[in-house]
């Protein structure tokens, strides 16, 4: 039984499960061992695909790294987006192997340490500051290295997003320069001779509500055009954020992509290019380009009944998918989309758990599913961004699980 909602990329003839054309009992056999993390390609080009046709022609799409920097998912992201956004030196290096331009890595990130600025320099990656102690630490890389660093900065609104599942912008926040503080840190760069490219605005992430996304980008263009004019340089690069969400639960609907995007095309036209120009605009998606492309596999390797309630025990668990078991996040847990790679058996009420001794480890609570066996495949659908790299993979000492892109 699969819940076709969130299984269509992957289902096939006779309602058991596949990606990237491979059924999946047979891409077990290939991977070797369950658990395993895999990505549909397919599945990656045609969401980029949509956006792309939603979005404005003149608009920069960015790949956030972050969401799965497994590296042939980046690698095959990298021929279709126009920028690779990194949260460390290991994602830019991750970045770099694709042989994308330096000139199209973008470096953000609270905690940047001097090592990792002065390996950006050395690079060449637009480094988006996040402080005036980071701002001057950079000057001195680029000084120790004889170059000039390329250098943005990440600004914190003075607006929240609501609706969003982690809010990064509005109120104290760890990531950026408060908006009210740009104008003193644009100066102080001035006068240390490092050039401003441009801003980066993120407000929040994994919003579902097309009009809070519209309202917050509106928001957005009047900060980056305030300050714009407060520049003592030309803007070259304006970075609008993300946030565009994937629904994981069941009462979620789709994000209303196309009324997004009309929403960035009035804004490019009608405010952003008559006043700036020439300028690079993008914005940067992780979760919503990768989310739905993957499934986390597992198999049941016991089944148990405690006190009238049924347990399938798979050997996966909340060490490579946190998020899945409501640890990532959830204020309340709700379940993940979950199926079963089987046809032909009644339906049951079961309670999927994972290999770990502790009850946090809870990837499905009493759900709807055909009878499970030991042997049989269990699957987490919406594993795409957030599941390993996300994940406390050495808690209790089980091996890692393979990732395949298919």
């Amino acid at each position: 039984m699969i819940a076709e909602e969130h299984a269509s990329v992957f289902m096939r003839s006779g309602d058991r499960l596949e990606v990237g054309g491979v059924a999946l009992e047979r891409l077990a056999a290939r991977v070797g061992s369950t658990p395993f993390f895999a990505y549909d390609r397919a599945a990656i080009s045609r969401r980029v695909a949509e956006v792309r046709e939603a979005l404005p022609d003149d608009l920069d799409l960015g790949y956030a790294v972050k969401a799965n920097p497994m590296p042939a998912v980046v690698q095959h992201l990298a021929g279709l987006v126009d920028t690779l956004d990194v949260a460390s030196a290991g994602e830019m290096a991750v970045a770099l192997d694709t042989g994308t331009s330096a000139e199209r890595i973008t470096f953000a990130g609270p905690g940047k340490t001097t090592d990792e600025l002065r390996r950006a320099v050395a690079a060449g990656a637009l480094v988006e500051v996040e402080s005036e102690g980071e701002a001057r630490r950079l000057v001195d890389a680029g000084r120790e290295l004889g170059l000039t660093p390329r250098a943005a900065v990440r600004v914190n609104p003075d607006f929240a997003v609501k609706g969003s599942g982690m809010r990064m912008g509005g109120g104290p926040q760890q990531f950026g320069v408060d908006a009210e503080a740009v104008p003193d840190l644009m100066d102080l760069m001035a006068g240390l001779e490092l050039p401003l490219e441009g801003f980066h605005v993120f407000a929040g992430s994994q919003n579902l509500h097309a009009p809070i996304l519209v309202e917050a980008q509106k928001r957005t263009v009047d900060l980056v055009l305030d300050l714009a004019k407060r520049s003592p340089e030309p803007i070259r690069y304006v970075n609008l954020g993300g946030g565009f969400g994937i629904p994981y639960f069941e009462k979620d609907e789709p994000l209303d992509l196309a009324a997004v995007g009309a929403n960035l095309e009035r804004l490019c036209a009608e405010r952003l290019r008559p006043v700036l120009g020439d300028v690079r605009i993008g914005v940067e998606l992780g979760r919503y380009l990768v989310g739905e492309s993957g499934l986390y596999v597992t198999r049941v390797v016991d089944r148990k009944v405690s006190r009238g309630t049924t347990y399938a025990v798979v050997d996966g668990g909340m060490h490579h998918q946190l998020a899945a078991s409501g640890n990532f996040g959830q204020v309340i847990r709700r379940n993940y989309p979950l199926a079963a790679d089987v046809v032909g058996r009644d339906a049951e009420e079961v309670t999927v758990v994972g290999c770990l001794c502790t009850p946090l480890d809870l990837l499905g609570d009493r759900l709807r599913l055909p009878r499970v066996e030991v042997g049989d495949l269990v699957v987490v659908f919406q594993a795409g961004a957030y599941g390993l790299s996300a994940s406390p993979t050495a808690f209790l000492g089980h091996p890692a699980p393979t990732e395949v892109l298919v």
